[in-house]
């Protein structure tokens, strides 16, 4: 800008003054313009030659704020307020190393302060609940967790039904860690994994099975679930869970071929469901047989008529054990892309695998707590595996050390027993930005006003809020900022090694596992 234009901006604001001038009393005036070397030296000593022009009450009447109403596109605006964190919130020891007894979250951003700070890993026995909207920041924070549990040598398991993070994990895992993994992809249909949920249940856990694989499809057809469906259905899982060597297969099987169903009926201990196929079961006519399984057929066979799903869970003999996996520290990652294996697919095998890690990890019972393991349980999107008994999943697993972190987008996601589970056991919440609605639980939740309903909609990217469990009692409310994404880069020959551990020592052949079925189906 030239000399004479810096003068023609000057007068200009100098001429906005002219609102404050009253005739023949006082007002502004412009004084002499200083140009060159003089005004050069005076502005860089901030010489303000004369006497002061202004008292301070005159000051205060034309000096404000910037304000709402404030259409100024220079002013950088503040969206959402920063919140001051507690004194005794973790903090990494200076060198930076955490000594494996705290997992790193972010940042505190309160009145300019960037302290790194965790949660200690005894408080994450009470889990943690990771809220907002798309974009906003979630799977970077999921990114950091898991990677400090596996870098610290922690058990881990990743739930994913989008598949990227399942797949972003794999690139950060360590050379020296890669025995350690087990990956359950349905869409590797050449090289399928066993996963058999019937198989070696303990009988006196055979009612929580048929419970949560009966939650599992009336959540999947709650439309057209009915209480004779559920009966039967019930009823045929019990039946499966007395009979060696069976598998989700026998459910339609069980229904339709007659010298099947004597042979297990034969073997069933359990008095009250052998009366039900002998005395309920047996004495419907073809009519009312037909008009009884009809639906089963209809919901379990279209689950189990994809090759994908069939040749997964039609194998007698899964090929990982949940329980030794908890125990050994192993890393479990579940790839369930719905682009790939489809939405109903994703959300089932998603469910029995949770279930499952319920049932392995109430088995550690015949242990003392103390020698249990900690074992980390990510479920991003978790409200698409949600039945109701993973409220029991939430209130009990802490005692077996399984420890969740769930993740999902909006609260109307979860069905509201799930809701109520989640809230009322999680220790440590974690909002990013997210719609009105789940502001207004949120803030509940947080013990906020309208405010903090405002603060919650308008979150930057990377920025939440959190309440964080520290020593067993959950803090105040306090703002933080997320760790960038990690730059780990990606090393195709590591994740293709760790690819060919996994065929080699988890799945088998596709003709195999399909020869065996089909000798099944026959015998």
């Amino acid at each position: 800008m030239g000399a004479d234009a810096a003068e023609s901006k000057a007068r200009e604001v100098a001429g906005a003054f002219q609102q404050f001038t009253i005739p023949h009393i006082n007002g502004f005036e412009v004084g002499k313009v200083v140009r060159g070397r003089e005004a050069l030296s005076r502005y860089a000593r901030r010489l303000c030659l004369g006497e002061v022009v202004l008292n301070t009450e005159e000051l205060a009447t034309i000096y404000h704020l910037p304000h709402q109403s404030v259409s100024t596109p220079t002013i950088d605006w503040v969206r959402s307020r920063t919140l001051e964190p507690p004194l005794n919130i973790p903090l990494p020891p200076s060198d930076g190393e955490t000594g494996g007894e705290l997992t790193l979250l972010g940042k505190t951003n309160f009145r300019g302060g960037q302290q790194p700070f965790g949660i200690k890993l005894g408080d994450r026995r009470r889990h943690a609940y990771i809220i907002g909207k798309t974009g906003m920041g979630k799977s970077t924070l999921l990114e950091r967790m898991i990677y400090d549990d596996i870098q610290q040598g922690r058990g881990v398991a990743v739930i994913d039904p989008h598949g990227d993070l399942a797949e972003r994990v794999l690139d950060f895992i360590p050379s020296h860690r890669t025995n350690d993994v087990i990956l359950i992809d349905p869409s590797d249909r050449d090289f399928p994994v066993a996963f058999n949920m019937l198989e070696n249940i303990d009988p006196a856990y055979n009612t929580i099975v048929a419970s949560g694989l009966v939650g599992i499809f009336k959540k999947l057809y709650a439309e057209s679930w009915g209480p004779r469906l559920e009966h039967i259905l019930r009823n045929t899982i019990l039946s499966l869970l007395e009979y060696p060597d069976t598998t989700m297969l026998g459910i339609t099987r069980i229904l339709q071929d007659e010298e099947y169903r004597k042979r297990v009926v034969k073997k069933l201990q359990d008095p009250i469901v052998k009366r039900f196929w002998t005395h309920e079961f047996e004495r419907l006519d073809a009519r009312q047989r037909t008009e009884a399984i009809s639906p089963i057929l209809n919901k379990v066979g279209q689950f189990l008529s994809s090759p994908i799903i069939r040749n997964i869970v039609g194998q007698p003999k899964s090929s990982f054990n949940m329980r030794f996996a908890m125990d050994k520290k192993k890393i479990v990652i579940v790839n369930l892309a719905k682009g790939k294996i489809g939405e109903d697919s994703s959300a089932l095998l998603g469910s029995m695998l949770i279930t499952k890690f319920q049932l392995d990890a109430m088995s550690r019972a015949n242990i003392p707590e103390h020698e249990r393991t900690d074992f980390y349980l990510y479920v991003d999107e978790f409200q698409n595996f949600a039945t109701d008994s993973f409220a029991t999943i939430l209130s009990e697993a802490r005692k077996y050390r399984l420890n969740l972190t769930m993740a999902n987008q909006y609260i109307a996601q979860m069905p509201e027993e799930v809701r109520d589970a989640v809230f009322g056991n999680v220790g440590t919440l974690i909002s990013f930005q997210v719609g009105y609605d789940d502001a207004e639980a949120i803030a509940g939740q947080f013990g906020g006003d309208e405010t903090m309903v405002a603060d919650l909609v308008a979150l930057h990217t990377g920025s939440t809020y959190i309440r964080l469990l520290i020593d067993g009692m959950p803090s105040n409310v306090f703002s933080m900022s997320t760790f960038g994404p990690l730059d780990e880069a990606v090393d195709a020959q590591r994740r293709e090694n760790i690819f060919k551990f996994c065929r080699e020592r988890y799945s088998k052949k596709r003709s195999v596992v399909e020869d065996k079925i089909k000798r099944w189906t026959e015998s």
